[in-house]
């Protein structure tokens, strides 16, 4: 979810090559049930041209929910939330056909803000109040009941950018009590990155009301490193400074945290190799620790092929992780 999704765009015309079962083509209204978009919502990349067609995932995966990505600032300097999709202009609501589509499926979305690259909102609005109207922009524009910020990079390693992002949630989640408020960082190979304890003790001192903590487990090892326990190691790191920061129990600490993977082969130079049976155990582990989220990126790769943007680059069938992803239940 780093190096690659920050080349994602200049890939983007590659995917014009892919057949098309990887296009989204309208799909017919449904009802849509109370569907909770955190606790298993895999990340789908609106940058690339083969995206998947939720009248035909959701049925065949179990998965209900998505995290649409990524909303950054439309140029740098300014506080003015968009989304880069691969067709038709870069606006807010950009988003909003395959949105629609997904909740006409039966299902619900939770927008990303941030990723690996992009003009950053933490970085570009100057106040907390202008980033939390941002955010609030966003929420507004999707009816949103949750929100993810994925902060990496300088939006996370500035202490005024981080501190800022922390401090508009605060205000987002005192403007929407009902919103659920998610933060996605990077992992670090021997240790919790000082970065995310820092995210985490201010969110604690302020009272940012945060609800879940998530950690990207990968582009930390290589192609030897053993996933599922590397996995499972860093999320109890996590676990250990949110039971810290926050005084709580082992299983409250869970709860309020999450782990977001890659599918496959992981970015360059690490390719690391997160197999499919890797990921049953990943999966697996944390229903038995019931951890407020669990997440890869991405739906857009979830394909047999070679390892890339839209291919995961180990065999497998189409949406494998995805159903996998399906059995989770908090």
């Amino acid at each position: 979810m780093r190096k690659l999704r920050y080349a994602l765009a200049t890939a983007a015309l590659a995917g014009a090559t892919l057949t098309a079962t990887h296009q989204v083509h309208p799909s017919p209204t449904a009802a849509t049930a109370a569907v909770d978009p955190v606790i298993n919502s895999p990340y789908l990349y609106l940058g690339l041209y083969a995206q998947p067609d939720p009248a035909k995932i959701i049925p065949a995966t179990g998965v209900k929910a998505y995290t649409i990505s990524f909303i950054n600032s439309r140029t740098k300097g300014t506080c003015d939330p968009t989304i880069e999709v691969n067709s038709g202009p870069n606006e807010l609501t950009g988003a909003k056909p395959l949105v629609d589509r997904i909740r006409a499926a039966g299902g619900d979305v939770i927008l990303s803000v941030g990723g690996w690259g992009g003009n950053k909102l933490g970085e570009n609005c100057t106040t907390a109040e202008a980033l939390a109207a941002a955010y609030q922009k966003v929420i507004d524009a999707y009816q949103l009941k949750a929100l993810d910020i994925d902060i990496e990079d300088q939006e996370i390693a500035i202490q005024a950018a981080r501190e800022r992002v922390v401090a508009a949630l605060k205000i987002v989640k005192q403007k929407n009590p009902a919103v659920k408020t998610v933060v996605t960082m990077s992992n670090a190979k021997d240790a919790l990155p000082a970065v995310a304890q820092a995210l985490i003790t201010k969110a604690r001192e302020t009272d940012a009301g945060i609800d879940v903590f998530t950690l990207m487990p990968f582009d930390n090892g290589n192609a030897s490193t053993d996933m599922a326990a590397f996995t499972k190691t860093s999320v109890d790191r996590l676990k250990e400074a949110v039971k810290t920061a926050f005084g709580l129990t082992d299983d409250q600490a869970y709860r309020k945290v999450g782990l977001s993977s890659m599918n496959g082969i992981t970015d360059p130079p690490y390719l690391e190799k997160v197999t499919l049976d890797a990921w049953k155990q990943i999966v697996a582990w944390a229903q038995e620790k019931h951890l407020g989220r669990v997440s890869f990126w991405s739906v857009n790769r979830d394909y047999g092929c070679g390892a890339g943007p839209t291919c995961s680059g180990i065999p497998q069938n189409d949406w494998d992780f995805t159903k996998v992803l399906g059995t989770y239940q908090g």
